[in-house]
């Protein structure tokens, strides 16, 4: 199935039979039961407002279309979303709808916030084919529900995204960085927290194991980038990178997992606490990278490693990202595993939208 408009998409999802599985760009590596539903049809940039820093975009939009539209406005969208085909090895085109319904969330999350945080209103079609919209252009919400937040990262299983409107940022000036070279684990997270609860708006914060380096990124006016890369200099050593492509290419290395790419074994992503970071890395072993400031860790481990078992005690999550010895998302808390039972039941009925996805 792939509609080409909102309205048959919602004669589609009303007449179905059985399971659906969506698929946005296909960059992702999501499968399971049922006839595939791709959004890709439904493409477009519906409105961009570079005075009231707004864009909306239809579900199946290419993100590179959007990224386009805003760099020739001197625009971006602030959470830096992730290109994940590199460490996914798939194929496809990365869609404004799958990167809304996973929340993706570069390493500007630290300072500027997830993906979530700048949607500011969705159209979808629910499991019962109705038409929902929520939000708008502007960040209110009068409604029982805050559909816009409860649609990221729900992963297509409370409805297929239609359209959403985003609120984004100027692009700055200036970008430098400060590398800092072999420190261990524990000592890269103190330095990581130490910047980042620092007056210098740190937006980029990680540690990369694999090349020894640790990088703490500072955006802004030139001027500003400046003085503050060299004030961070001062409280932490390293050196500082100011040439612009090799800072954009470091980071989109962070971003999109780079030093993953390509090489055999179980991904995982751990959401913890900054100061369980080493903790995490020495029950885990493997090859890692952190960012968030310790706050996410990759690590690729040997195929069937079961990172949730050896983490067992620690605060947080652990996701399998890629591999199939285990389910890719960690069992929910009995409460919270209640309200996500009850949020299906109300907008997938049928329970036909990505079974068991979540599970």
């Amino acid at each position: 199935m792939r509609p080409s408009s909102e309205d048959e998409l919602a004669g589609m999802i009303a007449s179905a039979g059985g399971p659906v599985r969506i698929c946005g760009g296909g960059t992702r590596g999501l499968s399971g039961a049922g006839e595939v539903l791709q959004t890709g049809g439904m493409s477009g940039i519906v409105l961009h407002e570079p005075g009231a820093l707004t864009l909306v975009a239809k579900a199946g939009t290419p993100l590179a279309e959007v990224e386009a539209v805003l760099e020739g406005a001197g625009q971006r969208l602030p959470f830096e979303p992730m290109d994940a085909r590199g460490l996914l090895e798939s194929d496809g085109v990365p869609t404004v709808g799958g990167m809304a319904a996973a929340n993706v969330s570069g390493p500007r999350r630290i300072q500027a916030g997830a993906c979530r945080d700048y949607m500011l209103g969705v159209r979808f079609v629910d499991g019962a084919g109705r038409v929902v919209s929520n939000g708008g252009r502007v960040m209110k919400n009068v409604t029982g529900y805050d559909l816009v937040k409860l649609m990221a990262g729900s992963f297509g299983t409370l409805g297929v995204l239609t359209e959403v409107a985003f609120k984004v940022l100027p692009k700055p000036a200036a970008q430098a960085m400060l590398v800092l070279e072999g420190l261990s684990v524990a000592e890269a997270v103190a330095a990581m927290s130490r910047a980042l609860g620092s007056a210098f708006d740190v937006t980029g914060a990680a540690h990369d194991p694999l090349a020894g380096r640790t990088l703490l990124r500072i955006e802004g006016f030139e001027r500003s980038v400046g003085y503050r890369a060299e004030r961070l200099q001062a409280l932490l050593a390293g050196w500082i990178e100011r040439d612009v492509v090799a800072v954009e290419e470091a980071w989109r290395s962070i971003r999109d997992v780079a030093p993953f790419h390509g090489r055999a074994g179980d991904v995982w992503r751990i959401s913890c606490k900054p100061s369980d970071a080493p903790e995490v890395a020495a029950r885990l072993g493997g090859d890692l990278l952190l960012d968030w400031g310790g706050g996410l860790v990759w690590a690729l481990l040997p195929t069937g490693t079961d990172a949730r078992a050896a983490l067992a005690g620690i605060g947080g999550h652990a996701t399998l990202v890629r591999g199939a010895s285990q389910p890719r998302f960690a069992p929910q808390p009995e409460a919270v595993a209640a309200i996500a039972k009850g949020l299906r039941a109300r907008f997938d009925p049928r329970g036909i939208l990505n079974p068991g996805l979540m599970a």
